[in-house]
C-alpha cells in the first residue's frame, strides 16, 4: 500500500481505495457516475454492549450474536449533519441526471438524510421500507423490536426525471422470499428481504450493518444498466461493490477502516477467482 493509500489490486471493472469517502470523490469530474449505494455511517453506536449467546433459541438466528459500538458510527448532532451534508452535496455533483442514489438510513439518521437531500436539490423518487422479518430482537426489553430500515431512492435530474426504471421487470419478477410481492404485480415500497446472509457472503468476515447482498440486487434490478458506472462511497465489506460487477458495471468505492477494506478486497479477489475458473470449466 502507498503512502497515499492507493489500492495496489485494481482492474479495468473496478478501484477500491482505502480513504476517507468525501476527499476520493472530490477528486472525480462532475456527473462521473451512473449510479451510487450508499451505506453511510447511522450514528446508532452507543456506549452500551450486547450479547447473545450461541446457545439461544430464537428461531431465525443461525449462532451467536454481537452487537457493539464502533467508533466509525459514533456521529452525533452538529457533527453528523455536517459529515451528510457533505457527501450528499458531492453525490448530487458526480451523478448523472439519468441515474440513482441509493441510500440506507434508520431513524437515527433518516431525517436527516431527507432534509439536506431536499435542500441540495434531489428528488425522491420513493422512500422504501426494507422489512426484516429476522431482526435482531430487543435485548433491553425497553422498546419495540427494530424491523426495518429506510432507503431512499433519489435523482438528480430535478423536474426533469430523466432516471432509468425498469418498470416492465419490476412488475414481472419475483422474489420467492418476499411474501408481498406477487409476480405480475407492481413492486410496493415495502420489501419483505430477510437479513440473513448466505456463507459465501462471509466466508472471509462480515461487517456490523452488511447488507444481504439480494437487497442490493434488487436495487440494480430495477434502476440499473450493464456498463453503467457504480460509485460506492462507503465500501464496508464489498457488498455493493460485488453486486455491481456482477452486474456487469464498472465500480469504485472507497473505505476508510483498514480491516473492512482488506475484508472486500478478499471477497472482490475471490469474485475473479471464480469468474476465472468458471470460464476455464465452460471451455472444457
Amino acid at each position: 500500500m502507498s503512502l497515499t493509500n492507493q489500492l495496489q489490486h485494481k482492474n479495468s471493472e473496478y478501484s477500491l481505495e482505502l480513504k476517507d469517502a468525501i476527499e476520493g470523490m472530490s477528486k472525480y469530474q462532475d456527473k462521473y457516475f451512473d449510479m451510487a449505494i450508499v451505506d453511510p455511517p447511522y450514528g446508532a453506536s452507543t456506549k452500551a454492549n450486547w450479547n447473545l449467546d450461541k446457545k439461544h433459541n430464537l428461531e431465525g438466528f443461525g449462532g451467536e450474536w454481537k452487537l457493539s459500538s464502533s467508533s466509525w458510527d459514533l456521529l452525533k448532532g452538529h457533527e453528523s449533519f455536517e459529515f451528510t451534508f457533505q457527501w450528499i452535496k458531492e453525490l448530487k455533483r458526480l451523478i448523472k441526471p439519468t441515474g440513482s442514489i441509493w441510500i440506507h438510513s434508520t431513524y437515527h439518521n433518516s431525517g436527516i438524510v431527507n432534509v439536506l437531500s431536499q435542500i441540495i436539490g434531489l428528488e425522491i423518487i420513493n422512500e422504501v421500507v426494507w422489512y426484516k422479518r429476522n431482526a435482531f430482537p430487543n435485548l433491553s426489553n425497553r422498546r419495540l423490536t427494530a424491523s426495518h430500515e429506510t432507503i431512499l431512492w433519489l435523482h438528480t435530474g430535478e423536474k426533469k426525471r430523466q432516471y432509468y426504471f425498469d418498470h416492465e421487470t419490476a412488475k414481472k419478477v419475483y422474489f420467492i422470499e418476499d411474501k408481498l410481492k406477487m409476480p405480475e404485480k407492481q413492486l410496493r415500497t415495502v420489501w419483505d428481504i430477510p437479513n440473513n446472509k448466505s456463507k459465501s457472503e462471509i466466508i472471509f468476515g462480515n461487517h456490523p450493518t452488511q447488507k444481504p447482498l439480494r437487497l442490493i440486487e434488487r436495487m440494480l434490478l430495477i434502476s440499473a444498466q450493464k456498463g453503467w458506472k457504480l460509485l460506492v462511497p462507503f465500501a464496508g465489506s464489498g457488498t455493493e461493490l460485488l453486486a455491481g460487477l456482477d452486474f456487469g458495471m464498472e465500480v469504485h468505492g472507497f473505505e476508510i477502516n483498514k480491516e473492512y477494506y482488506d475484508l472486500a478486497n478478499k471477497r472482490i479477489s475471490h469474485y475473479f477467482e471464480e469468474k476465472v475458473n468458471q470460464l476455464k470449466f465452460s471451455n472444457g
